[in-house]
């Protein structure tokens, strides 16, 4: 690692291999060993412990995790990466690059071949380009995965909109799903100064530990994220009248009566819904659904990031 979080050393590697950043993929390599440590200490890695790493890039980060698990399965799109990695991790017998679309992979499916054919739980840790990482984490989070944990960099406002309390202006849709599935905390900043070519912004490392079970109890997950979705797809309207907007068939005075049920004042907006409140409205919803044999149609969704 001392080698590769030099920048000569990596300046030096881009030339020997005439490799060019990408920047259409958002390639910032991570140079800095103290940060490298405090992701590695972020994800309290075990001897015993499967990996799976998304972009490792030069296989900076990577040595690291190989040095303190029994296997690291390492996910990345770039082929022209291929002989980089080829010599960074020829020592790393415990290490696999696997070349391939993180968003549309399985990681799952991938654990269970490496693993024997047996279901085993693993840990994720990310280093990769800002324009799909939310996409990817709520690919990781909505399929389920058998996923422990998830460290992962992040820039820095997306990491404050994860951790956000209700209330507060970067809460918001993406929060609530974050703190559905995780308990989210962050770990440390990163300046841009420690990546090669540096982005124009600062990071921020976050560990997401997947809860075992909800932190609240809904009729209908779906449901619930659906209204999540269009409680924050209109913000500045009050509850009632964003539910009113919206296509689950109820006029006004019935949306009245679910509020009242769920005791949500109809004149508060959804930034200020704690997941206790959503799990309220949306199992009130269901109900009144159910009762009156209405078929929820969802027409299109809205992205929740």
């Amino acid at each position: 690692m001392s080698e590769l979080s030099s920048p000569s050393k990596v300046f030096n590697l881009f030339k020997e291999f005439n490799f060019h950043t990408n920047k259409k993929l958002g390639q910032n390599f991570l140079i800095d060993s103290n940060i490298i440590s405090k992701i590695i200490s972020a994800a309290d890695l075990r001897s015993e412990d499967l990996v799976v790493e998304i972009g490792p890039g030069l296989g900076v980060l990577t040595q690291s995790i190989a040095d303190e698990v029994s296997r690291v399965l390492s996910i990345e799109i770039d082929r022209k990466l291929q002989p980089i990695l080829e010599v960074n991790l020829k020592e790393y017998s415990n290490t696999k690059v696997i070349f391939q679309d993180a968003l549309k992979t399985d990681f799952d499916r991938l654990v269970y071949a490496e693993a024997g054919g047996k279901s085993r739980s693993y840990k994720v840790i990310a280093n990769l380009p800002y324009y799909i990482t939310t996409p990817l984490l709520m690919h990781i989070l909505e399929s389920k995965f058998n996923v422990e944990l998830i460290v992962i960099m992040v820039q820095r406002e997306v990491a404050e909109r994860m951790t956000a309390p209700p209330g507060k202006k970067d809460y918001g849709a993406l929060s609530v799903a974050v703190q559905y599935y995780t308990e989210p905390e962050i770990i440390c900043r990163v300046p841009k100064t420690v990546f090669i070519p540096a982005p124009e912004v600062d990071s921020t490392v976050i560990r997401l530990i997947k809860r075992k079970l909800p932190p609240v109890q809904l009729k209908s997950e779906k449901l619930f994220f659906n209204l999540v979705r269009t409680a924050f797809n209109q913000r500045r309207k009050t509850v009632l009248n964003a539910m009113q907007g919206s296509n689950w068939g109820l006029m006004k005075e019935e949306w009245k009566i679910i509020l009242e049920k769920a005791g949500i004042d109809p004149m508060r907006r959804g930034e200020t819904f704690s997941l206790q409140d959503f799990a309220m409205l949306s199992n009130c919803v269901y109900e009144t659904l159910k009762e009156l044999s209405t078929v929820y149609q969802e027409g299109e969704q809205i992205p929740l990031y």
